[in-house]
Parts: structure tokens; C-alpha cells; sequence
């Protein structure tokens, strides 16, 4: 059995990891290097499946497209779906992601955003380059006894956990859904977001984006964190209201930001503008703090994580296609989230 899919939005590492499916299995791959829109829809005419990445916005005139040219599934290469117009694709496409690729990849990023704001490790390599050795405003503190604030205790949130307990910090943590039995395992304890707010030295973002959860670090949020709070995010770009959080630098209420992730980045992450510059004003004044380390969407890359990306994307597009199931689906009936139900239509 021939499937044929087209991959939209791809560089030159996603061709790497997924070049070695084409041909195997009757896996017929078309690689398109930009994101799949409503002006270019009709290429995926003739194709059985389409595959897209975190900035390729799935909007109801491109479901209608993708219908039309004959499309029966969409294969995400992330984790988020928050890109996806669930109302738009149900009844009429199936989405399916990969839930899991590396916790410990983006886990171990967020903890190198923290290290590197705190012992400016950035500046100290810029700095001896040009032969200046000095110490200088590059003060640190001790990990070692702070408190971290971590929401979200997923697979991502607990690898972060782990790690900062290593480091002998103190954890409070904020979940929709708390785990007593985890949160005794490991020595932490889960807590209200003002208690979180107001006590933890770092606050780390790991939950998903929802409806409800937009913009939840704002002014009033910050407002009732430490003075001097380093925040870290490498969830999604609309958990914070930028413009906050830019007041909040600039009357140093916060010390310090992490950002791998930013709530307008489709425009801009993953491409070369270094010759024509940025013409967000938003993006563009959070770059000229000193405190704040801008990493573009890089969390989830590492070898491993991809290897896993494109293994569970092409498993997803097999057992769809071949074994008429569906294990990683997302449905809209079933509340925004993943469908229980393995067996294509069952939500249909």
C-alpha cells in the first residue's frame, strides 16, 4: 500500500530524520520548505496525508482545502495542537501528534535558560573572546536552597523537578490536577498559584496552552511575585502577556526571563532574519534586555528527540492507514484533547 505525505514547514534536519522512511514501507514523502497556508493548499492535491509543525496554523479555509484535495488524515510533529482549529477539522480530517518525544530534552533546556541567566555564563564567553576578564556584573547566586515554582507536573514538569531537587532547591508546584502520592515520592509540594507566586525565587512554565490559561503571567501575576524573579518558558508564547512581562523588566520587579518560546514567534522562529532585521516592536525591545535570554522554539531539539518525533509521526500515519487505528488523536468532542478511542470514526 502506497501512502503518500507531504511535509510542510520542513528544514534541512526534519528531511534528515524523515528521509530514511521514504520508500520504506510504501511511504512516498514530499518535503515543502514552507508553511502550508490557504495559497498553497493545493499542493497537497494527490497526496494522502499532510504533516505540519507548530507554526503551520490549521484554520477552517485550510481544512476545507485539505477536504476537497482528498486529505483523510494530518500528522502533527509536536506535542502542541493549540495551532489547530479542532472545531474546523472534526467530522472531516483526523489529527493525530506525538504526545511524548523527550521530556528531558525540553526539561533540560529550561534548567540551561536558569543557569545561564544566573551565572551569565553567555556574557562571561563574549566577554573573554575579547580578552576582558573581568568579574563584573556577572553575580550569581546559589542555587542550592532557593525555591523553585513549577506549574505544570507533567513527564516535562517532573524531569524538571528532578533535576532542581539535584540541585537542592526547595519545590512548590501548581497543577490542575495534583499527584499526593508524586508530590511525597520526591519531597515537593503542590500549592496554590499565590502561594507559588509569592514564594518561589524561579517560576518555571510547563503546562499546556488552553483557554483558560492565556496570558496567566500578566501584571497581577507578576505583581504578587518576589522582587527579582527569574521566569522561565518554554511551553507556549501566550502563557505570558509580553507587554507585562516587559513592564515587569523594567521596573526590575523581574530579574530575569528565559524565553523559549514567544506568543508572535510563528512570524518569525526558525528563519534567518539577520539581514533584513525584525519589525516587531515587542520582540524587538525584549531583545535589548540585558536579563533576558531569547532561544528560538529550541527546547525539543536534540538527536533524540527527533529520532522519536519521527517515529511516533510515521507510527501514527501507519496505524492509521494500515491498521485503521488511532492512538495519539485529537479530538474536539472529547473536550480539546486526546481521544480515547483507537478506532477511526468511533468520535466521528
Amino acid at each position: 500500500m502506497k501512502i503518500r505525505i507531504a511535509f510542510f514547514d520542513t528544514k534541512p534536519y526534519d528531511e534528515a530524520f524523515f528521509s530514511p522512511f521514504t520508500g520504506k514501507d510504501g511511504y512516498e514523502i514530499k518535503f515543502f520548505p514552507g508553511r502550508l497556508t490557504a495559497d498553497n493548499a493545493s499542493l497537497t492535491r494527490g497526496f494522502d496525508a499532510v504533516c505540519v509543525f507548530v507554526n503551520d496554523q490549521i484554520t477552517r479555509e485550510i481544512v476545507d482545502a485539505l477536504c476537497e484535495n482528498g486529505i483523510r488524515l494530518i500528522a502533527l510533529r509536536s506535542a502542541g495542537y493549540n495551532h489547530v482549529d479542532l472545531k474546523a477539522v472534526y467530522r472531516k480530517i483526523h489529527v493525530v501528534r506525538v504526545p511524548a518525544y523527550s521530556p528531558h530534552a525540553v526539561a533540560e533546556h529550561a534548567v540551561a535558560l536558569m543557569m545561564t541567566l544566573n551565572r551569565k555564563t553567555h556574557k562571561a564567553y563574549f566577554r573573554t573572546r575579547d580578552n576582558n576578564f573581568t568579574l563584573n556584573g556577572l553575580l550569581g547566586f546559589d542555587m542550592h536552597g532557593k525555591t523553585a515554582g513549577v506549574i505544570g507536573t507533567g513527564l516535562i514538569g517532573r524531569k524538571v523537578i528532578d533535576i532542581l531537587k539535584g540541585f537542592g532547591m526547595e519545590i512548590l508546584a501548581y497543577d490542575l490536577f495534583p499527584d499526593p502520592d508524586y508530590a511525597e515520592e520526591r519531597g515537593i509540594r503542590y500549592t496554590d498559584m499565590d502561594t507559588l507566586y509569592e514564594e518561589s525565587d524561579i517560576i518555571t512554565l510547563h503546562c499546556p496552552l488552553t483557554p483558560e490559561n492565556v496570558h496567566m503571567i500578566d501584571s497581577g501575576a507578576i505583581a504578587r511575585m518576589k522582587d527579582g524573579v527569574m521566569i522561565i518558558n518554554t511551553g507556549r508564547g501566550k502563557l505570558i502577556d509580553t507587554a507585562d512581562l516587559i513592564e515587569g523588566l523594567k521596573s526590575r520587579k523581574v530579574g530575569a526571563a528565559g524565553l523559549d518560546v514567544y506568543e508572535e514567534e510563528t512570524e518569525y522562529f526558525f528563519e534567518d532574519w539577520s539581514q533584513t532585521g525584525v519589525e516587531d516592536d515587542v520582540l524587538s525591545r525584549l531583545l535589548t534586555f540585558p536579563n533576558v535570554l531569547i532561544t528560538a522554539h529550541q527546547g525539543f531539539f536534540t538527536q533524540e528527540a527527533l529520532t522519536n518525533i519521527a517515529g511516533t509521526t510515521m507510527e501514527n500515519i501507519r496505524l492509521f492507514f494500515e491498521e485503521d487505528r488511532l492512538p495519539n488523536e485529537i479530538c474536539y468532542r472529547c473536550k480539546d484533547g486526546d481521544c480515547p478511542k483507537e478506532t477511526t470514526g468511533k468520535c466521528f
